[in-house]
């Protein structure tokens, strides 16, 4: 018999393809012009609030391995209800309760009623936003991480099919010796391997944000878990695991360290 962490794992693992059509595009000037269809997907409002309910259910479902009261029935709703977001109802909530997070909290809650008393049960509005995003750029390293092996394909045939053709090389921006088309194929490709490298190292390094409470202290899960360390460590490292992550980053404050900012910076680049 299936566990609820199975459940989840397949409830999450695929996006639906009929799910939030007119949501699944990054909303920026520049997206028309420059964006690949794949990569909007990524940054879109259907990717970003998907993932704030996977999250929310991964820690229900958690919390509900550690002992914490949560119904299986409760569980199923929630995973029932990944793809399925009432936008209209969180733009609501949102301008009545000012906040991003507790209008899709409890846009969620509406349309599973009884899981609503467990939604982001013991968090703070940065679990759902940094994880997300750092669920995103994770997404948006391996979409870059495909394309690069792809590109290094095609170049690949490409000098071993010019390696004979040559051509003028350059030194000081001057005409020099002859090199062969191929080879100097093989100079662009180096360039891209090492990207590549640079790429396949921050998808292996990149933690999750993780379960830290509102200020960085797990104070909130310490008192849900009535003071148990090793239980907000498991909590924490559970979580974890359930979003694809190996780890999490050490400490944090209210909101996750901006290096990873700096990774960001690179993808739009």
């Amino acid at each position: 018999m299936s566990s609820n962490a199975d459940k989840f794992l397949e409830a999450a693992a695929v996006f639906p393809e009929d799910a939030l059509p007119d949501h699944r595009v990054y909303e920026h000037p520049l997206v028309q012009r420059y964006a690949t269809k794949e990569m909007s997907f990524i940054w879109s409002p259907a990717m970003k609030f998907t993932t704030w309910r996977k999250l929310w259910t991964a820690l229900a479902t958690a919390e509900q391995e550690l002992g914490i009261e949560i119904t299986d029935e409760q569980l199923e709703e929630m995973r029932a209800k990944l793809f399925d977001i009432d936008m209209e109802t969180a733009a609501k909530k949102e301008a009545e309760f000012r906040h991003d997070v507790m209008g899709h909290v409890h846009a969620f809650g509406s349309q599973a009623p009884k899981a609503m008393p467990v939604i982001h049960l013991g968090a703070t509005s940065c679990y759902v936003g940094d994880n997300t995003d750092l669920v995103q750029l994770r997404e948006a390293l391996k979409l870059l991480q495909r394309k690069l092996v792809q590109t290094l394909d095609i170049l690949r045939k490409f000098a071993h099919k010019y390696r004979d053709l040559p051509t003028l090389g350059f030194t000081h921006y001057q005409p020099a010796q002859l090199t062969t088309v191929g080879k100097r194929c093989t100079l662009w490709m180096q360039d891209l391997l090492l990207d590549l490298e640079r790429v396949n190292r921050e998808i292996e390094d990149l933690p999750m944000r993780g379960v830290k409470g509102t200020t960085g202290t797990q104070a909130s899960f310490l008192e849900l878990f009535d003071g148990d360390h090793e239980k907000v460590k498991t909590l924490n490292k559970r979580v974890c695991e359930l979003m694809g992550f190996k780890k999490a980053i050490a400490v944090s404050g209210q909101v996750c360290t901006v290096q990873y900012i700096y990774i960001l910076s690179l993808i739009h680049i």
